[in-house]
């Protein structure tokens, strides 16, 4: 069992940002895509920490591509908002 430190504290908190961003999306009629995308990457970030301490590659791969697509979303919701 993985002691209760401080990466892995802030391992939870990136999970309750991904939780979050989840539940906003599936909950909200239109969600605000920076804050959908925003917390999504603030989580991916923060589990990315946690992993850097408590290595797990799957887990890593993961939250790589969940920047990615993060980055992404937000990147598309800049287009949006220019074109508007």
């Amino acid at each position: 069992m993985t002691a209760l430190d401080i990466p892995t504290l802030i391992g939870f908190v990136g999970m309750a940002c991904i939780i979050f961003a989840y539940a906003y999306m599936t909950g909200k009629a239109d969600p605000n895509p920076f804050v959908q995308h925003g917390v999504n990457l603030a989580g991916a970030i923060l589990l990315a920490i946690s992993l850097y301490y408590h290595p797990n590659l799957p887990s890593m791969v993961l939250e790589g591509f969940w920047a990615a697509i993060a980055i992404w979303g937000i990147a598309k919701a800049l287009k949006a908002r220019r074109a508007a």
